[in-house]
């Protein structure tokens, strides 16, 4: 039964496209139906393939935006310049459009709501993704759990779902962090992430947080050392990272 199970899930399904949202000029969420899907958890991803008329086809893995939903997954892409797969799910693509997925995948970076333990996310940029989908399920879990996210990203127009962002969430609390341009009103100068963000924002290391950390792997790897140097646990914290590493 186990084995059948994982083979069906990693099955390629067609999904066909019901809703675009709009995020950001060069970022969309795409709105599948997928008929047959398994469900899922909040920090999975699945592969998304597609297939050209003369047969070569393409895949990317992307991260699941939100939790399970029946038949419906979602999916939030940043075009990528000369990205065989994001120029077209953000382009042409429309409503009723076919593409392939696999999944769910991944079982490490999830987050489940019965775990009660306080949750630090740190977010770089489209990072944001797998973490939105954990915020989105506690909230639709009614969990206690207390969440803070630290989200960092180059402007202002890059912010993705920033009108749910802006409503409250009881328990969650929210800190950004602008590298290259700060919102109108807001004082001070651009910055990355450094241990004074951390040190404030995170959960003092003896409350046992967990923290799930996802952007590019420099950012990563960078946010992941602060808060071993801040003496969170190395079993305490769990990343998600795309593109080359610092070296």
């Amino acid at each position: 039964m186990a084995g059948t199970a994982v083979s069906g899930r990693l099955a390629w399904r067609v999904a066909r496209l019901a809703e675009i949202r709009q995020e950001t000029p060069t970022a969309r969420t795409l709105v599948f139906d997928v008929p047959g899907w398994p469900g899922h958890l909040a920090g999975q991803h699945v592969d998304v393939r597609l297939t050209a008329a003369d047969g070569y086809t393409a895949q990317r893995s992307y991260s699941l935006a939100a939790p399970a939903n029946g038949d419906r997954i979602e999916l939030t892409v940043q075009r990528v310049a000369d990205g065989e797969v994001s120029e077209h799910l953000t382009g042409p693509y429309s409503i009723g459009d076919p593409v392939e997925i696999r999944g769910p995948i991944g079982g490490w970076f999830v987050w489940r709501p019965t775990d009660s333990t306080p949750v630090l996310l740190v977010a770089g940029g489209a990072g944001i993704v797998p973490l939105m989908s954990m915020i989105r399920a506690r909230r639709d879990a009614g969990s206690k759990a207390l969440f803070r996210l630290v989200y960092s990203l180059r402007t202002p127009a890059e912010l993705y779902y920033a009108e749910e962002l802006r409503r409250p969430y009881a328990g969650l609390d929210i800190t950004y962090v602008y590298t290259r341009e700060l919102p109108e009103g807001r004082s001070g100068i651009p910055r990355r992430i450094d241990v004074a963000t951390l040190s404030t924002a995170a959960w003092p290391a003896e409350f046992g947080a967990t923290t799930y950390i996802c952007g590019p792997t420099g950012f990563v790897e960078t946010a992941a050392d602060i808060m071993l140097a801040l003496g969170h646990s190395p079993q305490s914290i769990r990343t998600e990272r795309f593109g080359p590493s610092r070296d």
